[in-house]
């Protein structure tokens, strides 16, 4: 019988699959489609279609939709830089020709909400609306503008109305959404209620409560690995959660930083299963051919504690770790916080 833990992974997981194969899929139709309407356009000599086609498949080339790792940089800024001239490339059309790209613009503002933060894609969408009309009201010769104008504001509202959608159940379900999509870890939206409730029940039955922050020591290396961590991180949260029990819980609390909260566990046993999970990441690491190591923080919960004060000790745990060259487990004590007031320095050690 599956835990709620595991049913609510597998859902999501199960969700996120299905949504990334039939993104894949109309990527995939798309760029078949735009380079074969390239080719023709080639063979007809309209050199402005052909531009405007192959822009449209570097949009769709460098999405994440086609493969997770356009994801990472420099592709994004690639993507909206083949956007930006693509749209400029249709503006072009409105008083170059050929008349046929007009009709491109009726997707302007859905790729412009995709990419671009809701005001720049709201501020782009109106200046191309504005142009295109402008453009169509001045073709006196064109009998048939009149329907090419109110099938374009049809489509420009249409748009308008299916981002108005989007935005609206992204708002309604963000209250639902509790775990991260790309390693399943509680949001972290949660924690600090989350961790609240485990404190209290704590005190009320009389029980111990610790929580372990796990951070990869990237600042450590001599190269940028984030781009290849990345490409890993839903095995680290599988390997999380294949190390914990069903009423533990984690929480991505930065890019390569989590926060697990363990009741009913002292201080020694929570040090002692930090250090597992420490080396299980950093072989794990290792089988991706990633030389890196693996800091631990570990801090329990001691009288006057609430919170944002034990998210604090933790923290300055595992900041005591990565100071201290990494590769280790660090239990925030009274020791370093007497050792912390006597040199001036805040508890835990230095700061970065």
């Amino acid at each position: 019988m599956l835990s709620n833990k595991d049913a609510r992974e597998r859902t999501d997981t199960m969700a996120q699959m299905a949504e990334n194969f039939l993104l894949g899929r109309l990527a995939r139709t798309g760029l078949i489609l735009l380079a074969a309407t390239a080719l023709f356009a080639m063979l007809q000599g309209d050199r402005l279609t052909v531009i405007a086609a192959l822009l449209a498949v570097a949009v769709v080339l460098t999405s994440s939709a086609v493969s997770a790792r356009w994801s990472r940089a420099p592709w994004p800024t690639v993507q909206k830089i083949a956007f930006g001239l693509l749209t400029a490339a249709l503006i072009a059309s409105l008083w170059l020709g050929p008349w046929g790209l007009v009709h491109w613009f009726y997707v302007i503002p859905l790729i412009s909400f995709a990419l671009l933060p809701l005001t720049w894609a709201a501020a782009l969408s109106v200046a191309c609306v504005i142009l295109a009309m402008l453009a169509i009201s001045s073709l006196t010769g064109m009998p048939e503008r009149h329907q090419m104008i109110s099938a374009f504001l049809m489509t420009t509202v249409l748009s308008f109305l299916l981002v108005f959608l989007r935005e609206y159940k992204t708002r309604q379900l963000a209250p639902l959404r509790r775990t991260d999509e790309l390693t399943q870890a509680a949001s972290r939206e949660y924690l600090t209620a989350d961790l609240h409730k485990e404190i209290q029940r704590s005190e009320r039955e009389g029980t111990d409560m610790s929580v372990i922050m796990i951070g990869l020591d990237t600042h450590l290396s001599d190269s940028d690995p984030d781009a290849d961590i990345r490409s890993i991180l839903p095995r680290i949260g599988r390997y999380l959660h294949s190390q914990l029990r069903d009423f533990d819980t984690y929480y991505r609390v930065a890019d390569l930083q989590f926060l697990i909260i363990l009741p009913g566990i002292p201080t020694a046993d929570a040090a002692s299963l930090a250090e597992t999970v420490r080396r299980g990441l950093k072989a794990l690491l290792g089988s991706h051919q990633l030389d890196l190591t693996v800091s631990a923080g570990i801090a329990g919960l001691n009288i006057g504690d609430d919170a944002a004060s034990l998210q604090s000790s933790v923290a300055n745990a595992l900041r005591r770790a990565q100071q201290q060259g990494g590769d280790r487990s660090q239990a925030y004590s009274a020791w370093n916080q007497t050792r912390s007031a006597d040199t001036g320095q805040p508890p835990g050690g230095k700061p970065f």
